[in-house]
C-alpha cells in the first residue's frame, strides 16, 4: 500500500510518520504529473507547492481551520489531502473536479478563488469574524509572489496591520507568476534572495527573534535549518515590518519539518505573520523546472517529451492579434502595448520583443493598466491594452470613468471572450457584452473571424475615441474572408453568399450572429437551404455597441422568425436589444434567442458546455427548424 493510499480524508496526513513525509511528497508529485498529463491543468505551480501544503495540513485541523489559496491554481495537493484524489481522473472535465477551490465541492475549501490577489482580504474577513464570535480556528493564506503585485493585497495588508487579527500568510516565492514578475515588490523580494547585507544583520536579527516570548528561540532555530541560513532571517525594516506585520524568511519551501515548526510558531503568536518561503516551480519534473511558464497551464501532454498531445489546426485569435499588433507597430511609432502580467497569454510578447520600450507589463494590476493607458492616450499615444475578458471586469470603473467619460483613444483587446472551458466560472468571458454595452462612449466590436479581427484593429487605430474588440479563445475562423464589407461604426454586415439572393426574399428566417457564433450560423444556414429549399438571411452583428438598430428594425418588420446567436449571458445581450426593438415597434415576428441563460457556467470542454447550454449547432438547428415549420 502506498503512502498516498492512506490519505482518504482531511487530516489523515497527521497519521503519516514524519520520516516518511518526503516520500509522500514524491508520491503526490508523481500523482499530479500523471493525472495532469491526461486531463490538462495547472502543473508547474502545483508541483512547486506540494511540501508547503503538506506542512500547513500538518498544523491545521480541517475543515474547522481555514486555508485560502490565492488564485487557487496551486491547490491540487490540498484537494488530494482532503480526500479527492480518486476524482482527479476528471479534473477540469464536465461534471468533474474543479481546478480551483470550490466550497460546494468540499467543506475544506474555505473560500472560492480564481482571480488574483483576493486571498488576504478574504482571510482577514474570516479572522475578524472569528475574533468577534470568540472562536479559535486557525486561518492561513497561500499567495504567490506574482499575486503580491496586485494592489488589493496592500489594501488588505494595510487593514490587517490595524486590526492585528491572527492570520498566517505564506508567501510562496517561486520568482514567477504566469509571466515574469515586474515592479518594485518583485525587486524587493529579489534583493531578499541575494542581498549581501544579511551577514551584518545576522546578530541583530537573532536577538530580535529571541526577544519574542515563548517561541522566538524555536523560530530562530527553524530558520537556521534552512539552506540559506544567513539570508533566511527576520528582516527588520522591510515593507511588512513597517506595517507592523511580523515577517519571517525566506526559508526553504521544500523542507517540510522546518515549515511545520515555523508555521506552528507563527500560529501561536496570534497576530499577522508573513512567512516567506522559496520554492521551485515545476519541482520534480525537469522539463517544467526548465520551462515553468510553458507548464503553467497545459493541455494533455506526453510526460517523456513534454509535448502537447493536441495539434493546433491553425492560428488562434490571440496569434492573429499578436502578429497584427507587430505589423501596426512597425507602421505607427505612437502605438504602445500594455498587459497585466499576461504577456505570453495575450500575445503581447511578440510586440515586446520588437519594441520593448513601447511595451508595458504592469503586473497583476488591471485597474492601473487601464488608467495608465488613459494617461498614455491623453499624452498623444495609441495604447493597445490586452487583457482577458474575465479580468477586464476588475477594471470596469477605470474603463468607464477614466477612459470613456473622457472619450480617450484607448483600444481594449479583450481576449478569452465567451466560453473558455476548463477553468470554469471564474474565467469564462460571458459577461463582457453586458458590461461593455453599459459603458457610455465605448464602441465595441465582436469580429466574426481572423481577417475581420485584423480589419477591426486597423479601424481602431484610425478611430477617434475609446474602442473595445472582443474575441474568443481557440482557432480563429477563416471562413467568409472574401465577404467582408467596409467597417462603418455601428453598422452590421449582411452576408451575401451569392450574387443571386434567391429565395431569401420569402422572408421566413433571419439569423443575427455575434462574433465567433457566425460560423455556427453559416452552418445552420447551409442545412436549412439543403433541407427546406430556401436561404435564410445571415447578419454578422459586428458592432455590439452602438448596435445597428436600423438593421434590427428592418429585419423584425420583414421576417417571420428572427434568431439571435451569441455566447453571452441574457441580460444586457444583443438578443435583449433585438427584443427591445421588437417590443417598441410592435413586431409580430417570433424571436429565438440562443444565449447563456444561466448566470454562471461551470468547467468543462467548450464543446461539452455548448451542448449543455443548447448553444451547439445541432441544438440550435433543431429549435429553429421546429419554429419555421409551424
Amino acid at each position: 500500500m502506498s503512502l498516498l493510499d492512506k490519505i482518504e480524508k482531511e487530516n489523515d496526513i497527521k497519521k503519516i510518520d514524519e520520516a516518511l513525509l518526503p516520500e509522500l511528497a514524491q508520491e503526490i508529485r508523481g500523482f499530479i504529473l500523471e493525472n495532469v498529463s491526461k486531463t490538462g491543468g495547472h502543473l508547474a505551480s502545483n508541483l512547486g507547492a506540494v511540501e508547503l501544503t503538506m506542512a500547513l495540513h500538518r498544523c491545521m485541523n480541517l475543515p474547522e481551520d481555514k486555508i485560502i489559496f490565492d488564485v487557487g491554481h496551486q491547490s491540487y495537493t490540498h484537494k488530494i489531502l482532503t480526500g479527492r484524489k480518486n476524482e482527479f481522473y476528471k479534473l477540469r472535465q464536465f461534471g468533474g473536479l474543479s481546478g480551483f477551490p470550490k466550497a460546494a465541492e468540499s467543506a475544506s475549501d474555505a473560500f472560492d478563488t480564481g482571480h488574483s490577489s483576493t486571498s488576504i482580504s478574504a482571510a482577514l474577513g474570516l479572522a475578524k469574524a472569528r475574533d468577534l464570535k470568540g472562536t479559535n480556528e486557525r486561518i492561513a493564506v497561500v499567495i504567490g509572489d506574482g499575486s503580491m503585485t496586485g494592489g488589493m493585497v496592500f489594501e488588505a495588508l494595510d487593514q490587517l496591520s490595524l486590526l492585528k487579527s491572527g492570520c498566517l500568510i505564506v508567501l510562496n516565492d517561486n520568482e514567477m507568476s504566469i509571466s515574469q514578475n515586474v515592479g518594485g515588490l518583485s525587486s524587493s523580494l529579489s534583493r531578499f534572495r541575494v542581498g549581501k547585507s544579511y551577514n551584518e544583520l545576522k546578530s541583530n536579527v537573532e536577538n530580535a527573534l529571541l526577544d519574542i516570548p515563548s517561541v522566538g528561540y524555536k523560530m530562530a532555530k527553524g530558520i537556521k535549518k534552512s539552506k540559506d541560513s544567513i539570508k533566511n532571517l527576520l528582516v527588520p525594516g522591510t515593507i511588512f515590518g513597517d506595517m507592523g506585520i511580523t515577517y519571517v524568511g525566506p526559508i526553504d519551501g521544500h523542507d517540510i519539518d522546518s515549515m511545520t515548526e515555523i508555521f506552528e510558531d507563527a500560529f501561536s503568536l496570534n497576530r499577522p505573520v508573513i512567512v516567506h518561503i522559496k520554492t521551485v516551480k515545476g519541482k520534480g519534473y525537469k522539463i517544467a523546472e526548465r520551462y515553468p511558464e510553458h507548464f503553467h497551464g497545459v493541455g494533455p501532454f506526453d510526460i517523456t517529451t513534454g509535448h502537447s498531445k493536441s495539434k493546433k489546426s491553425g492560428p488562434s485569435y490571440t496569434d492573429v492579434f499578436s502578429q497584427k499588433l507587430v505589423e501596426l507597430g512597425q507602421k505607427n511609432k505612437d502605438i504602445v502595448a500594455i498587459t497585466a502580467a499576461m504577456s505570453r497569454g495575450t500575445g503581447v510578447r511578440a510586440f515586446q520583443k520588437f519594441y520593448p520600450d513601447r511595451t508595458f507589463d504592469v503586473g497583476i494590476a488591471e485597474q492601473h493598466a487601464i488608467t495608465f493607458a488613459a494617461g498614455l492616450a491623453k499624452g498623444g499615444l495609441i495604447p493597445f491594452v490586452a487583457i482577458y475578458s474575465s479580468f477586464v471586469q476588475r477594471g470596469y470603473d477605470q474603463l468607464l470613468h477614466d477612459v470613456c467619460l473622457q472619450k480617450l483613444h484607448v483600444i481594449m483587446m479583450i481576449d478569452r471572450s465567451g466560453i473558455v472551458g476548463e477553468d470554469g466560472e471564474t474565467h469564462n468571458g460571458i459577461y463582457d457584452t453586458a458590461y461593455l454595452r453599459s459603458i457610455p462612449n465605448l464602441t465595441v466590436i465582436a469580429p466574426k473571424g481572423a481577417k475581420e479581427l485584423e480589419e477591426a484593429m486597423d479601424f481602431a487605430v484610425g478611430f477617434d475615441g475609446p474602442i473595445a474588440i472582443k474575441y474568443p479563445k481557440g482557432v480563429a475562423y477563416r471562413g467568409l474572408d472574401d465577404k467582408n464589407v467596409q467597417f462603418i461604426q455601428g453598422r452590421s454586415e449582411v452576408i451575401n453568399f451569392s450574387s443571386q439572393v434567391g429565395e431569401v426574399s420569402c422572408k421566413r428566417l433571419a439569423i443575427f450572429a455575434v462574433g465567433n457564433m457566425l460560423e455556427t450560423a453559416v452552418n445552420i444556414r447551409d442545412r436549412i437551404k439543403a433541407d427546406k429549399g430556401y436561404e435564410p438571411q445571415v447578419v454578422n452583428v459586428r458592432f455590439i455597441n452602438p448596435i445597428d438598430t436600423e438593421r434590427i428594425q428592418e429585419t423584425v418588420r420583414d421576417f417571420d422568425v428572427v434568431a439571435v446567436i451569441e455566447e453571452s449571458i441574457e441580460r444586457g445581450s444583443v438578443g435583449e436589444a433585438v427584443g427591445y426593438e421588437m417590443a417598441r415597434l410592435g413586431s409580430t415576428a417570433k424571436l429565438l434567442h440562443f444565449c447563456i441563460e444561466e448566470e454562471t457556467v461551470r468547467h468543462g470542454s467548450v464543446r461539452r458546455l455548448r451542448e449543455a447550454l443548447g448553444l451547439d449547432e445541432e441544438s440550435i438547428y433543431r429549435k429553429i427548424a421546429e419554429n419555421i415549420n409551424e
